[in-house]
């Protein structure tokens, strides 16, 4: 049993590193995942829940360690070699970054609460299943087509991460914020946002790279305090293999996104994200007609 687990925590680590990065939802492909092999190390079905509202966020945090690692030069202001200019490119791409996670701060701490009070349920209570997974696969998948389809004969206003103003971190920002509905991706979400405003596909990803930072912080420590509330409140009993599933899933998904940067930022100089487009809208097929065998 506990082999099996672990090899759970490794196949959800894979998947998290593969699709965050990619515009294809990893919350969405976790989901589905979850819907088919959930963890069972306990017997505890309340516990479970808890823990994979947890999990399912907190894992993300493999992947924001492989993009630091990865563009340490361009997000740290400090060290050996950086000039003023460098420093105050650094300092203005932080800035960019943060006036982006705004929207998706604002949605995600005031909009839920909100949600919750006035009808019971927040918005993971109203959004988490399959169905909307699919529908926001589809949608998007046909947003990236069209878009890419409009954009061929257009040359980006902007080529640089370094040439996004204010005004369109904000709009990228409330593209984010579309993320928090899980199917749509936050990636996906972010780098539409970005073409929509004439930024290249280049710059599109990478900003949304950095704009992960932040937001993945925030969310996961939200995630991870409400975690440690339930078990001080319920005085439950953390078993040793929920730590130890957690740091696994996290060691995977920093090793696989690691590769999975790379490949999108090759692939994205080459292709354009059509193809995505397409994954998508299968996959959110197949999803519903998995969901009325199933239901």
């Amino acid at each position: 049993m506990i082999v099996f687990e672990l090899l759970k925590a490794i196949l959800y680590g894979i998947v998290e590193g593969i699709t965050e990065w990619l515009p294809i939802s990893s919350t969405g492909h976790l989901i589905l995942l979850e819907d088919w092999l959930p963890f069972a190390f306990v017997s505890d079905p309340v516990f479970l829940a808890e823990f994979w509202e947890m999990f399912g966020v907190v894992i993300q945090l493999g992947a924001i360690l492989a993009v630091v690692v990865l563009y340490w030069s361009r997000l740290v202001p400090f060290g050996k070699g950086k000039t003023a200019d460098t420093k105050r490119t650094t300092w203005r791409l932080w800035g960019r970054v943060l006036i982006a996670s705004l929207p998706a701060a604002f949605v995600g701490i005031v909009i839920d609460k909100i949600l919750e009070k006035a009808t019971g349920k927040d918005i993971d209570g109203w959004f988490y299943n399959s169905i909307v997974v699919a529908i926001a696969l589809i949608i998007y998948g046909f947003a990236f087509i069209v878009i890419e389809k409009k954009n061929v004969q257009k040359t980006p206003h902007m080529a640089q991460v370094e040439d996004i103003s204010i005004k369109n971190a904000l709009a990228i920002g409330a593209f984010q914020a579309l993320s928090i509905i899980p199917g749509t991706s936050r990636s996906g979400s972010t780098i539409l946002g970005s073409m929509l405003v004439g930024i290249s596909r280049t710059a599109a990803a990478e900003f949304s790279f950095f704009m992960a930072i932040p937001v993945m912080l925030g969310a996961s420590g939200i995630k991870a305090l409400g975690f440690l509330s339930y078990v001080s409140e319920s005085s439950v009993s953390v078993p040793a293999m929920a730590w130890v599933v957690l740091l696994v899933g996290c060691l995977v998904s920093f090793i696989v996104s690691m590769a999975a940067i790379r490949f999108l930022m090759d692939f994205v100089k080459k292709y354009s994200f059509a193809p995505f487009g397409i994954y998508r809208i299968a996959l959110g097929i197949l999803v519903l007609i998995l969901g009325l065998i199933r239901g």
